[in-house]
């Protein structure tokens, strides 16, 4: 197909940091190398991130540059991918938030879906624009300027965005289309109200959670011992 390989000659950057959402990092990965991107992991540290079936451990992802390495100049779109841990760790970020901004203020193509609009709220993106994400963020969407739609693909300009894996085919067909063009056009009107707050958590994210198995002694002493380690090493340097 000539369409096979229509990203052949763009780089893309997909900021994550531990806790993303596996598929939702190796699924749009695997198709933009696919279509012939060049695709640059970047985060927070170097090394290899761990990602996450929603709270599960999953397998790490080699991390290509660290966000003070990577120039946004360099990339052609970048990828946020969800999870609830990953987008919470790059909000927090100074450097992660300024990266972002750098795409949105020199309108290349940003693509992300489930909790991955957090990162978008933080750097003070989405003022004025629509986009849709996970059920449960709804609010500090709208609360940072955005009209929110429950919709399985919202576009708006070099915004693309969906509510989470369940959209997943939806999403990378959009995240393609997105970083094919050279100049993005809106296909979504913006609404002058969002849609309303769902009634319910999602079910199957709450039945998935409710059968996963109980975690290991192993890992919550681990968990107590780096909080431990964390607070003993930050201890001289309050006193400093």
């Amino acid at each position: 197909m000539p369409t096979r390989r229509r990203l052949k000659g763009r780089t893309i950057a997909a900021l994550a940091a531990d806790g993303f959402e596996k598929v939702e990092l190796i699924v749009p990965l695997r198709a933009l190398k696919a279509a012939g991107a060049k695709v640059d992991v970047v985060s927070l540290r170097r090394g290899r991130i761990r990602g996450v079936n929603l709270h599960m451990p999953a397998s790490r992802v080699r991390v290509d540059k660290t966000v003070g390495e990577a120039d946004p100049g360099d990339y052609d779109g970048l990828l946020l991918p969800g999870g609830f841990i990953n987008p919470d760790l790059l909000r927090q970020s100074a450097p992660a938030r300024e990266f972002v901004r750098a795409f949105a203020a020199s309108g290349k193509p940003i693509a992300t879906l489930c909790h991955g609009p957090w990162v978008l709220a933080s750097a003070g993106v989405l003022d004025g624009r629509t986009l849709t994400s996970w059920p449960g963020i709804r609010d500090d969407l709208v609360n940072a300027g955005a009209t929110w739609l429950d919709q399985e693909l919202v576009r708006d300009g070099n915004l693309i965005t969906s509510r989470g894996p369940q959209d997943m085919a939806a999403f990378v067909t959009g995240m393609l289309d997105a970083f094919a063009e050279t100049s993005p056009e809106p296909t979504t009107a913006p609404r002058r109200e969002s849609d309303r707050q769902p009634d319910a958590p999602v079910g199957w994210a709450v039945g998935a959670l409710r059968w996963s198995p109980k975690p290991s002694a192993a890992a919550v002493v681990a968990i107590g011992l780096a909080a431990a380690a964390q607070r003993v090493l930050r201890g001289p340097a309050a006193q400093g």
